[in-house]
């Protein structure tokens, strides 16, 4: 009898707190929520009758903030005990983010739309764990035709990859490119491969007058422009 009546009022509470979050989140919008409460009611929409604050709190100080923890691969997320649909839910938000701030930037010219373009690379790119190249293919007005993560991993195989790059723009009917890569470590500062294979790729570019607009290296404290550097 106790213990039926101690799971029922658990429900209850448990029930009545959500019941808030999404009166909240319906009435006045997600302005007024805090990270771990947009966490929270994500985890609720796949944890049922439990209370989710605690392990919503506890994956922001692990992961160190909304935005490594929605950015963490799914293996990762499975090893801190999540079921394959609350890393669902986790991902979905994730995918929608990047969606919303993408948008932002389709049928633009990407130079004009700069500061949105800087959104969704820090967004995309600035809390993964590993390194990643990824190049924006832009046509004759600038505007981005795609947007491809191309390898995983350092540049410090430059040769290699510059024939990738050239011979994936010739493909599209690319004129320009932008390459953008992460640095995990958050120091967005380039490094001397990264400035080898920058000017590699200018060389290569402009045999095939394919214009390097820039390189653009991302990390969690900052992204950085090497044209505005002046090492293009």
């Amino acid at each position: 009898m106790n213990g039926r009546a101690s799971s029922q009022e658990e429900t209850d509470t448990t029930g009545g707190h959500r019941g808030r979050l999404r009166r909240r989140l319906l009435d006045g919008g997600p302005a007024g929520f805090l990270d771990y409460e947009l966490i929270e009611y994500l985890l609720a929409l796949t944890i049922p009758r439990v209370d989710t604050k605690p392990l919503a709190k506890r994956l922001l100080q692990d992961f160190g903030g909304i935005g490594p923890l929605l950015s963490a691969r799914a293996e990762t997320l499975r090893n801190e005990g999540l079921t394959d649909s609350t890393v669902a839910a986790l991902k979905i938000a994730e995918a929608t983010a990047l969606r919303m701030l993408e948008a932002r930037i389709e049928g633009q010219p990407v130079l004009s739309s700069w500061e949105a373009l800087g959104d969704y690379l820090h967004a995309a790119m600035a809390h993964r764990r590993t390194e990643e190249v990824r190049i924006l293919f832009l046509n004759a007005k600038n505007t981005l035709i795609a947007n491809e993560a191309l390898w995983q991993g350092s540049v410090d195989e430059a040769s290699v990859h510059v024939r990738e790059v050239i011979a994936r723009a010739i493909a599209l009917g690319a004129t320009a490119l932008i390459i953008v890569h992460n640095h995990p470590s958050g120091d967005a500062s380039p490094s001397q491969q990264d400035i080898r294979l920058t000017r590699d790729l200018v060389d290569a570019g402009r045999h095939m007058k394919i214009s390097v607009h820039d390189h653009v290296i991302v990390g969690a404290q900052g992204r950085t422009s090497m044209r505005a550097m002046g090492l293009i």
